[in-house]
């Protein structure tokens, strides 16, 4: 449970930068190097570096070496996760809210239609 946590704590983290994003955009369309990577951001060589250690970190990304080029390939696994995370915090709300209509539905019942019709009697006069 701890190392879900941590890895959620990761993948949202690395996710908050909009630099970083950008490169898992451009990563979603295959692997790329860090100059590949860097090209279209505003941004210091030192700085992609740093980016591509917190994407690593959070296991979003993998770099491997071939001769003198070292290759940035995108990992979906941490984004399943999440994926998996918000789809059970959406079912828990979606349980709240569905809970919340059924007892506003049985208070309405309750107050009976004679507090309808007042309600609404009191709506005109106010005209």
């Amino acid at each position: 449970m701890q190392d879900a946590s941590r890895t959620l704590d990761l993948v949202f983290g690395a996710l908050a930068e909009p630099n970083r994003r950008a490169m898992l955009t451009r990563l979603s369309h295959g692997p790329a190097t860090a100059g590949e990577l860097a090209q279209p951001l505003k941004i210091s060589k030192p700085a992609v570096s740093q980016h591509l250690k917190v994407l690593e970190a959070a296991g979003l990304v993998v770099r491997t070496r071939q001769a003198q080029w070292r290759t940035c390939t995108l990992r979906t696994e941490p984004l399943d996760e999440v994926s998996a995370w918000l789809d059970r915090q959406r079912a828990a709300w979606q349980e709240s809210f569905d809970a919340l209509e059924n007892r506003l539905r049985e208070m309405k019942r309750e107050r009976g239609p004679q507090t309808a019709r007042e309600e609404r009697d009191e709506g005109t006069t106010d005209r």
